[in-house]
């Protein structure tokens, strides 16, 4: 018997904490890992250049292996993966060698490129079956997996905990987990010629559909927002604002919290003012936020901004790839192709920010980010309002 609609959803929950909780174990740990294996800014930026790589491979095979295997084997591997490349880190930490750390991070990144997209065509289907703004919800859960790791990072960081134990159980963790949820996520979804003829049948003229092209840009600017962070932050507080180490982890679980906050509470405002609307005030936040980290000199002001700077990027992901799905048919190939547009900013952001600030430092580097993000404020009139029902969804559906 298949799993019921709220069986899978909640493991699309579990299944999205998962790579949040693993990549802010290892971002909160960064300047440690940066001083055990001696790298500078610029070096830093070749490091993670390994998860820059591994999320486009992941990217461009995720959807002919989704069209083969079907979502829940892509999501499988793509977890096993994040795991893989969270002990990958581990790996290089205890070494001493960057070249282990960036291969880690490849295996991270090809779980997240893979297995992300899979989860989102995924999580799409799951709220056309609803009825009502879903995605946010689930990228909630990826937030506050990221505020989980966050905290206990921050805490080891600051009594100086080893980071491969911490690193080796998380990455254990991870896959019990795995293991538990994906029962629970049902086979077949995506997969068989009928859906590769349906990509291969919109893929031509997909690409001259102004709306899905307007969603791309949106979920480019606001993803590189969002990835800043993830990759840059810690670092950016420490060089760019005097912070210490673990003040530094703090400021990433306080951005964490942000978005956690923000993702868990956007549906309503989504299914309320509609996705334009809400894209065009994320935006604002973001870039209100981005500003004052570039911007002004002060600790205090920079935390603050960091909550703008969640809050603001915490919607654009979700919201654009469920308007991406409503901006035509094939729904499955439309939220491939905009999550893919959307993972490019994970193959130019960090290398970028890097070698930016090692010749021009970390604030200087993020204006860049932020002229970014004030551009998607003008393309969001091009994410429509999601048309569907909730004809479709079962019994279950209202029940959160």
């Amino acid at each position: 018997m298949p799993p019921s609609l709220r069986a899978h959803r909640n493991a699309l929950f579990t299944l999205f904490l998962l790579p949040g909780i693993g990549s802010a174990s290892w971002v909160t740990r960064t300047p440690d890992v940066r001083d055990e294996v001696g790298a500078s800014t610029a070096e830093m930026g070749l490091i993670l250049f390994g998860l820059s790589i591994g999320s486009t491979i992941g990217i461009l095979l995720s959807g002919a292996l989704v069209q083969r295997f079907g979502t829940r084997t892509v999501i499988t591997a793509g977890a096993l993966a994040n795991a893989i490349g969270v002990a990958g880190v581990a790996a290089g930490s205890l070494t001493s060698q960057g070249v282990i750390v960036a291969i880690g991070l490849g295996f991270f990144g090809l779980g997240m490129g893979g297995g992300e997209v899979a989860m989102n065509v995924d999580g799409a289907e799951v709220e056309r079956r609803y009825g009502r703004a879903i995605l946010p919800m689930l990228h909630g859960f990826f937030s506050l997996g990221t505020l989980i790791g966050a905290v206990v990072g921050m805490v080891l960081t600051a009594i100086s905990f080893p980071v491969w134990i911490h690193l080796v159980a998380v990455a254990a963790i991870m896959v019990a987990a795995l293991l538990t949820a994906v029962r629970y996520v049902p086979g077949g979804f995506g997969k068989g010629e009928g859906a590769a003829a349906d990509v291969d049948a919109v893929r031509r003229p997909v690409w001259k559909d102004p709306n899905l092209l307007l969603i791309g840009g949106i979920i480019l600017a606001l993803a590189m927002a969002e990835g800043t962070a993830n990759d840059w932050l810690p670092l950016l507080m420490v060089d760019g604002h005097g912070f210490d180490a673990a003040w530094g982890s703090a400021t990433y679980a306080i951005f964490a919290a942000s978005m956690t906050l923000g993702r868990f509470l956007g549906g309503g405002f989504v299914d309320r003012f509609g996705r334009a609307a809400v894209l065009a005030g994320s935006s604002v936040l973001g870039a209100a936020g981005l500003a004052v980290v570039a911007f002004v000199d002060n600790q205090a002001f920079a935390v603050a901004a960091v909550v703008l700077w969640g809050i603001g990027t915490s919607l654009g992901f979700p919201v654009a790839i469920s308007a991406a799905g409503d901006s035509g048919p094939n729904p499955a190939a439309r939220v491939s192709l905009a999550a893919t547009l959307g993972y490019v900013a994970f193959l130019v952001g960090p290398p970028t920010l890097g070698f930016l600030g090692e010749h021009y430092g970390l604030r200087n580097a993020i204006i860049v980010v932020l002229c970014l993000v004030v551009v998607a404020i003008f393309l969001s009139p091009g994410a429509r309002q999601r048309t569907c029902t909730g004809a479709e969804a079962e019994a279950d559906a209202p029940q959160a």
